[in-house]
């Protein structure tokens, strides 16, 4: 059995996102039918796609893991593991099953989206980089060559080639430059004290205001599933803070304790955090009854849910239009490039 397990991970290593979608949707309908856990997976097997991962999880619970320590064995997205990492002290498997599945359903209907966004301008891209290279190596050399007779004309081809070698080569160093930088940053990143990895997030510019949003939407979420549980702030803190699925958030909650013992209030240790919004620090400190905190933090988070989707689609929306507008200016170049000789020789005549 351990043979098989290690065989199945090695195949699933990047299990398919639509199936993984599809085994939190059913195991949670059949978690809402009045299923035990062990019983849902036993019957989850009866689904020739899905009964490895079941068969898998099951071994993995009777060896003692926890629910997420399971689905992360099951090579499940980090992202629905670290969500269910609370399941361990707000025990709520079921509401927090839903509420993964609709984050992680609304993941991958962004990222197809992005694809779909993105396939045609990346084929405009190459198409674009290849002409860029015929003209270069062909063409302009041919007009230098039929127009070398006239000083003006040989002199605007060769202001033309020296530009079409700039844009060449910034393009090229801004593609691998940018590739070379994320390879390193996920090599490195695990290394990376979180202090460190806060001031790399704190520069770039437009992610950052993603993280902030959903650190926020963590820390809320996360915070008021716990306060159901009638755990202190201390000792929710201190959970939170056990995990390491979620490193800024783990870390904010070790500050967070550790301030808490020197008297001070939540609410004021809120504002020193960089990837938290100021309205937490309103709530907390508005709210001295954990009912209410609790039922204001849900609301807020899906409020920051909603906003972070917002952003997402209309960022994504963007991106087409932003592509063409650069890609077009590139042409209208080309074609002045082109065109500009001639006219150059036409005054001569």
């Amino acid at each position: 059995m351990d043979l098989f397990q290690k065989r199945f991970l090695i195949r699933n290593k990047t299990l398919n996102s639509d199936l993984q979608l599809r085994f939190l949707q059913l195991l949670y309908r059949l978690l809402t039918t009045g299923y035990p856990l062990l019983d849902a997976l036993e019957t989850i097997k009866w689904n020739k796609e899905t009964k490895h991962i079941a068969d898998l999880m099951i071994a993995s619970l009777r060896d003692g893991l926890t629910i997420d320590e399971a689905f992360e064995k099951a090579a499940f997205h980090p992202m629905i593991t670290s969500y269910l990492y609370f399941v361990r002290g707000n025990g709520d498997l079921e509401g927090t099953i839903a509420k993964c599945a609709a984050m992680f359903e609304q993941r991958i209907t962004y990222m197809k989206k992005f694809q779909q966004i993105t396939r045609y301008p990346a084929i405009l891209l190459v198409i674009f980089v290849m002409l860029l290279s015929f003209i270069k190596q062909k063409v302009l050399p041919s007009f230098q060559d039929l127009f070398q007779s006239s000083y003006e004309v040989s002199l605007t081809i060769a202001i033309s080639v020296t530009v079409i070698e700039i844009l060449g080569t910034i393009l090229s160093i801004l593609v691998i430059g940018g590739a070379v930088s994320f390879v390193i940053w996920i090599v490195t990143k695990g290394k990376l004290p979180v202090e460190k990895q806060i001031k790399v997030y704190e520069a770039i510019p437009v992610y950052r205001r993603f993280l902030k949003l959903q650190t926020s939407f963590h820390f809320a979420a996360h915070f008021s599933s716990l306060l159901k549980t009638g755990m202190s702030f201390r000792e929710i803190l201190q959970h939170m803070s056990s995990q390491q699925k979620l490193p800024i958030i783990a870390y904010y909650s070790q500050q967070m304790t550790t301030e808490l013992s020197k008297g001070l209030h939540i609410s004021s240790l809120l504002t020193v955090f960089t990837f938290l919004e100021d309205q937490l620090t309103a709530i907390f400190r508005k709210n001295a009854d954990a009912h209410t905190l609790e039922k204001d933090l849900s609301i807020y988070s899906e409020l920051l849910m909603e906003e972070l989707q917002r952003k997402i689609i209309k960022s994504l929306t963007m991106i087409q239009p932003v592509f063409f507008i650069i890609l077009a200016s590139f042409i209208i170049f080309i074609y002045i490039t082109l065109m500009w000789p001639m006219f150059q020789l036409i005054k001569t005549i």
